[in-house]
């Protein structure tokens, strides 16, 4: 098995959030198994081609609840905020969305870092060290 890059789990964990759900940054990097990358998981989606790429990056929002402004993305926090509005996500007038409605809550996640990863630890009932549990993931 050819080894799976961290932007390649990264991006397997977020073509499967839902149309009409978010998650946020931390979140993705905990369910592709990079607790506390957070920032990885923003220059991963940061290099996302959005008109060719089938990764619904704009489906990843920060911890507060908002769309993360940046100089850098040349005017697709716009866009960002309009793509979730047409699912049906609303945001307040400070600019936040209900993380307590929209956020997504998977039930089973499939990543294949974790897979790769996990079959280099030798390990046979598919978690490292139980923390997948603890996260509401199930095992892969």
């Amino acid at each position: 098995m050819s080894p799976v890059s961290t932007y390649d789990a990264i991006y397997a964990i977020v073509r499967q959030i839902p149309s009409g759900k978010v998650a946020t940054y931390g979140q993705v990097a905990e369910l592709a198994s990079l607790p506390g990358q957070a920032r990885l998981v923003g220059y991963a989606l940061y290099r996302v081609d959005m008109q060719l790429d089938d990764i619904p990056w704009h489906r990843v929002i920060n911890a507060k609840g908002k769309v993360s402004e940046s100089p850098f993305r040349h005017g697709t926090d716009y866009l960002q905020r309009s793509l979730l509005e047409q699912e049906g996500i609303v945001f307040s007038k400070q600019g936040k969305v209900s993380l307590r409605q929209y956020r997504w809550q998977p039930e089973f996640v499939s990543s294949p870092y974790r897979m790769v990863s996990e079959a280099a630890a030798g390990s046979d009932d598919g978690t490292s060290d139980g923390s997948s549990q603890s996260a509401g993931i199930s095992p892969v």
